[in-house]
């Protein structure tokens, strides 16, 4: 049987994360440590205590800014962005839901529009994502959405890139080099 720790382990991201020394310096380093339920080496410590629920359904990875610097100043090399970026594959594919944060809507709603355009359909993936979360939100951000349309900044209509076809094929050989 799996643990949590070999799950985060064979995920790319989290090959890593025996090596911190909860020296602390990812979190000191964290422009939104203060944001998280967890900080990063909180989460480590929480993955390395088998603590799955907690970790995967905090809205901790799901506030990382991928600025890397965690990264750059770990002195063991752990990777924490990489790790934020596992957690919340893992979190995704296993449906975790994540209290008082909507970014794995966001995640789906853009992951949607490519697959249907080749590319981000900006209105198209916002009405899903509102559609999904909540609908009234969308009203906060209309007035921006007004202007970005009246300067052509926001077509209504989506633009679909050629061999938009092959989408799937990439999808399915990233899945199949990731899971080797």
């Amino acid at each position: 049987m799996n643990t949590f720790i070999d799950e985060v382990k064979a995920t790319p991201g989290g090959e890593n994360v025996l090596a911190c020394i909860q020296c602390g310096m990812c979190s000191g380093s964290c422009p939104m440590a203060n944001q998280m339920e967890y900080a990063p080496r909180q989460l480590i410590a929480m993955i390395r205590a088998d603590l799955k629920d907690e970790v995967l359904s905090s809205n901790s990875m799901w506030y990382c800014l991928s600025c890397y610097l965690c990264t750059a100043r770990c002195p063991k090399g752990v990777k924490p962005t990489d790790l934020a970026h596992a957690l919340e594959s893992l979190a995704t594919q296993q449906g975790y839901r994540t209290r008082g944060n909507n970014n794995p809507e966001m995640y789906r709603a853009f992951v949607g529009s490519i697959k249907s355009n080749g590319r981000v359909h900006e209105f198209g993936m916002m009405m899903k994502y509102y559609l999904s979360t909540n609908p009234f939100a969308a009203l906060k951000v209309a007035a921006v959405g007004l202007q970005m349309f009246i300067h052509s900044r926001l077509p209504l209509k989506a633009t679909k890139v050629k061999n938009r076809g092959d989408i799937p094929a990439i999808i399915k050989k990233f899945k199949e080099v990731r899971s080797k």
